[in-house]
């Protein structure tokens, strides 16, 4: 879930850098008293996300338009279908309008993709992480984006997690000095996960005790040795190279956990509009 209170302020970046100084076409058309009433529509089936932020757009900027949503984050709708509806002041309405249908297309697109890789996983154990490879400056909306698709988040930032990689290990001198030293310093409930390019690193980093084992760009024949190697001991997450036509060979290997950043870096934004209503 999103901080509100991190919210408002995004919502400032991204109104300022639209309107800048003003919006000089309602300025010059549009009379401060005239009103309007618009509708958002979907123009093609999607999953739905970023509703409420929509809204919070239109508000942010003009606290005297009436928003009404008409679904809720993680629906799943047809084209037609009415998002939301806004009334008030038409100066404010208009100039809000391409900042709520920007993040609203893009968090929709973001779960509509999110939701095809994990229907391409559904009858597996395995369930679907985003990655932090995210638009700069929208990883709290994107993330959230991947769990109204039916995703779960990773690490939402470097903080959440010690995620030891082949240049730590590096550093380090192998797995076992690496998780060595994490485990010295790591707060109590914080998990150790492991990066793995090789079935004989596997077996280290079971040994030195990672919690988690992330089996990078494997091999489907690698990666069903590694779950019968681990034998459910600690969770596997797959990661490395990951496409909508591998995914399901993938989650049959028996791992856990497939991370993609297909979901956040590639999502296609899907077509939504704002008309007026009759």
């Amino acid at each position: 879930m999103y901080d509100p209170f991190q919210l408002d302020r995004l919502i400032d970046l991204w109104l300022t850098e639209d309107i800048g100084y003003c919006d000089l076409t309602v300025q010059v058309m549009i009379e401060p008293d005239e009103q309007g009433h618009f509708y958002m529509n979907a123009r093609e089936p999607m999953t739905i996300a970023g509703i409420d932020i929509a809204a919070a757009v239109f508000k942010r900027y003009d606290r005297n338009l009436e928003v009404e949503t008409k679904v809720k984050d993680g629906d799943v709708v047809e084209a037609g279908a009415i998002l939301l509806t806004v009334r008030g002041p038409a100066r404010g309405i208009l100039t809000a309008e391409r900042t709520a249908l920007n993040i609203m297309q893009r968090m929709s697109g973001i779960a509509t993709e999110t939701a095809k890789y994990v229907a391409a996983i559904a009858g597996t154990k395995a369930r679907l992480l985003d990655t932090r490879k995210t638009t700069p400056g929208l990883r709290m909306v994107e993330k959230h984006a991947v769990t109204c698709g039916g995703g779960l988040n990773h690490r939402l930032g470097l903080d959440n997690g010690v995620m030891i990689k082949d240049n730590h290990i590096a550093v380090c001198g192998g797995i076992a000095p690496a998780v060595a030293r994490a485990r010295k310093r790591l707060p109590t409930l914080t998990k150790i996960e492991v990066e793995c390019d090789r079935l004989d690193q596997v077996t280290e980093a079971l040994a030195a005790g990672a919690d988690v084992i992330m089996l990078d760009n494997m091999s489907i024949a690698d990666m069903k040795t590694a779950v019968a190697q681990v034998a459910g001991r600690v969770p596997l997450e797959a990661s490395g190279g990951i496409r909508f036509d591998t995914i399901r060979a993938i989650a049959e290997t028996g791992v856990d956990y497939i991370s993609t950043s297909k979901i956040t870096q590639s999502a296609p934004a899907v077509d939504i509009g704002l008309d007026e209503a009759e």
